[in-house]
């Protein structure tokens, strides 16, 4: 669960957040909202990147601000970037181990079951060995999500994973994305501008608009909200989206 109590990130005299207040508890939450709605900016307050000007934020009961990144990602915050972090100089089991390393597994047999059951999950067991530069788009994004399954997550959280994926591509990431809480039991906060896969993937979606709260509920239900649609997303049927 994640509780977000009167938050507030300023640069300057610019607020990306302002006194954001917020509980989301679903197994899998969305996050939309226009450029600049202050949704990355979010994202980097809960992975430890930006200290807020006021407010708290905690993950299952346990308050976040002031910990460090990496303390963080001991306590189980996994996520995923806009522009994938992976190693093309590395082969894909290298780029999971390589978290694994840093994830307190008591034995390197522990860790080496764990980096092979991440990637047989998001299906790239048979790209095992091949180097990180051989990795196609959907292959990448998928290698990303498979690293952040490393460790017992407890949160799990998304950055536009479906960026530059074909239609085809999507469903099988939307299937992965569905899977992750019954895999490993972490919540998964899902950032994207795709609502087609939002609506595919998120029990409860949030809308932030120039920092500030919009809309949150059951995601179809969101998605037919007309403030929604007037500050976002234009019209439902012009999207293609049916709830």
């Amino acid at each position: 669960m994640i509780e977000i109590n009167n938050l507030t990130v300023q640069f300057g005299g610019v607020k990306p957040i302002n006194e954001l207040t917020v509980t989301l508890k679903s197994g899998i939450s969305g996050l939309i909202g226009p450029n600049g709605a202050g949704k990355t900016t979010l994202l980097n307050v809960l992975s430890g990147f930006v200290t807020p000007t006021q407010g708290s934020v905690s993950v299952n009961g346990r308050k976040l601000t002031g910990l460090a990144p990496h303390k963080r990602a001991l306590f189980g915050l996994r996520r995923t970037f806009q522009t994938d972090q992976i190693a093309d100089d590395l082969t894909l089991w290298e780029n999971v181990e390589a978290i694994a390393d840093h994830a307190g597994f008591i034995d390197k047999d522990m860790a080496n079951h764990a980096v092979e059951q991440a990637i047989a999950y998001v299906g790239l067991r048979k790209r095992i060995h091949r180097k990180g530069s051989n990795l196609s788009t959907q292959e990448r994004h998928l290698a990303e999500i498979a690293k952040a399954l490393i460790g017992k997550p407890e949160l799990v959280m998304l950055d536009e994973p479906g960026a530059g994926m074909s239609e085809s591509e999507t469903k099988h990431l939307e299937d992965v994305i569905r899977g992750i809480p019954a895999y490993c039991g972490a919540q998964v906060f899902l950032i994207d501008h795709d609502v087609e896969l939002i609506a595919a993937c998120c029990d409860e979606t949030m809308v932030l608009d120039f920092g500030k709260l919009l809309a949150l509920g059951p995601t179809h239900e969101v998605l037919q909200n007309p403030e929604v649609q007037k500050a976002y997303l234009g019209s439902f049927e012009e999207l293609g989206v049916h709830a």
